[in-house]
């Protein structure tokens, strides 16, 4: 099957080619991506995008990770933006880009404000709103959890981080959120904790199909997403033959 995923991509290829396909400015990019990277992540660059390529329309698929992996495979969409449960997209191009961390998220005068630095063991005495599992590094924090002997009391889950501070806004619990999903509007409810010395950062990837023909209108997305991120380093991932940057080398996102 992959031998002939392979041979399809290559005769679509072929036509592509033939016809100039790659120089043009007009046609539609599908991405499939989390909630949390649609809403804070994406639209400045769908911004600039859009300004570059008015012709180009664009289709934004939100779903879990597995979800993702699918619709790529399928060819359903030009590339998803995947943050974790990496092991679903092994039969993809994945192109790491940034490192992430995680925050905690309460309103003003929580008790957790006073515990500077904050410890595991802060953490699991309150109840814990956060990402269903599977979604935005989730797997790591349990992992940290159980690094330490705790178990967190997780009251809430949902897979939109809007909905994780709504919650915190009312009083059920302590958010864990992605960092880059907290903005300027939510200070005036909530304070924001950074615990990356706690859970272990996690990486952001751009995933494609292998040997798929990319437009240069979607290299040049993939470059407004992640400057550092060179077009050989695409082609090189969609021949199998790259190598990824260590995580620790990447900027944070």
């Amino acid at each position: 099957m992959e031998l002939a995923r392979g041979v399809v991509a290559q005769v679509e290829q072929i036509g592509q080619l033939s016809l100039g396909d790659q120089l043009a400015t007009s046609g539609v990019l599908r991405i499939a991506t989390t909630h949390t990277m649609t809403r804070y992540k994406l639209p400045a660059l769908i911004t600039e995008f859009s300004r570059r390529y008015p012709e180009v329309s664009i289709q934004l698929h939100q779903g879990a990770p597995a979800q993702l992996a699918q619709m790529a495979q399928n060819g359903d969409v030009e590339m998803a933006i995947a943050t974790e449960s990496m092991h679903l997209f092994d039969e993809l191009a994945t192109v790491p880009c940034y490192r992430w961390g995680r925050s905690v998220v309460v309103p003003h005068g929580h008790p957790l404000l006073d515990c500077q630095p904050l410890a595991m063991a802060d953490l699991a005495r309150y109840p814990l709103i956060t990402y269903v599992f599977g979604f935005t590094g989730r797997s790591k924090m349990d992992k940290a959890f159980g690094r330490h002997g705790l178990s967190p009391r997780i009251v809430l889950t949902a897979t939109d981080s809007d909905i994780i501070k709504h919650y915190v806004r009312l009083g059920m619990g302590v958010g864990v959120i992605a960092t880059s999903a907290f903005d300027e509007g939510d200070r005036e409810s909530l304070v924001c904790l950074n615990i990356d010395h706690l859970i272990a950062s996690s990486v952001a990837h751009v995933c494609l199909r292998r040997h798929a023909h990319l437009r240069d209108y979607m290299y040049d997305f993939i470059h407004l997403y992640a400057p550092h991120v060179s077009r050989e380093t695409v082609q090189l991932a969609l021949l199998n033959q790259g190598t990824p940057a260590p995580s620790a080398t990447l900027p944070w996102l």
